[in-house]
């Protein structure tokens, strides 16, 4: 198997480190290269969280140091904690552009199979599941991307949701990074589609959950239809009930990606801080 290029840009803080911890857990029998990635543009005061700078923590007293000298530091503490796997390198990357241009610029670079990235999850005023940077990221790159919430530990994943309406045909290239997933962790996938209503499929939808059938043939794989009025509050209720520990999604399955990632959430919904998600291009 060929090895894998990872993307993961940092602003050290924490949420970035859980990040980091997450993706060397989850990938770590591949053979991987992680290219860690640090952009200071200018005005831009904290790359991920959205916080203003009087706000800042850890990320804000060290903004006045090199930043390679940052990375490097990164770099020892992924030795102190995760020791020599011989299986992994690491680069460190900093770049001075918008955040945007500098992550398209490194996929295209060094052929970026997943980008995975940190989040605070609920950002200022907007209360959105993911923050503002994290939010463009995953809508404006063309590349998977992982989105690793704050509140997120490492848990081999075994069971992982998959919402979606079926309305849209499922390459097999976008679907890899997930199959990989699911064969070395022997996941199983769970297909979840909401509706307000009773569910009448249409031919296109028949289509793409044969298509779904046959992919995963090898897999441990279920669909489930559930009907509720709000798409955030069923996931929620899912997750819960079936102990999912990853959600996947497309992203240009734009009716669920609004309101599973974009959508004001009530206080109730609380897997947006700690159920990683997996956002496939």
């Amino acid at each position: 198997m060929k090895t894998k290029h990872i993307l993961i840009p940092t602003d050290f803080s924490e949420n970035a480190w859980n990040a980091i911890v997450y993706a060397i857990n989850l990938y770590g029998k591949e053979a991987c290269n992680f290219f860690i990635l640090h952009v200071s543009a200018e005005n831009e005061y904290e790359v991920y969280n959205n916080v203003p700078l009087t706000q800042q923590s850890s990320a804000t007293k060290v903004a006045s140091k090199p930043s390679q000298l940052l990375l490097q530091n990164t770099i020892k503490r992924i030795q102190e904690n995760f020791g020599k796997n011989l299986l992994h390198r690491f680069v460190t990357i900093s770049d001075s552009d918008s955040l945007i241009k500098a992550i398209r610029q490194q996929v295209l670079l060094n052929k970026i199979d997943v980008i995975v990235m940190g989040t605070k999850g609920v950002s200022g005023c907007t209360e959105r599941t993911v923050g503002t940077n994290a939010g463009n990221v995953i809508t404006k790159v063309n590349c998977t991307t992982l989105v690793v919430p704050e509140n997120a530990k490492f848990v081999t994943p075994k069971k992982i949701a998959f919402p979606t309406d079926f309305s849209i045909f499922y390459n097999v290239n976008t679907l890899q990074p997930l199959a990989d997933i699911i064969k070395k962790n022997h996941a199983e996938i769970e297909f979840l589609h909401i509706s307000k209503r009773d569910l009448v499929l249409n031919e296109n939808q028949r289509i793409n959950i044969e298509y779904l059938e046959d992919y995963f043939s090898e897999n441990s794989h279920s669909f489930h239809f559930l009907t509720h009025t709000k798409i955030e509050h069923a996931i929620q209720d899912f997750v819960n009930d079936k102990g999912v520990t990853l959600i996947t999604m497309l992203g240009k399955n734009l009716n669920y990606f609004q309101h599973i990632l974009f959508h004001p959430l009530a206080k109730e919904i609380s897997y947006y801080k700690d159920v990683p998600f997996l956002v496939l291009h």
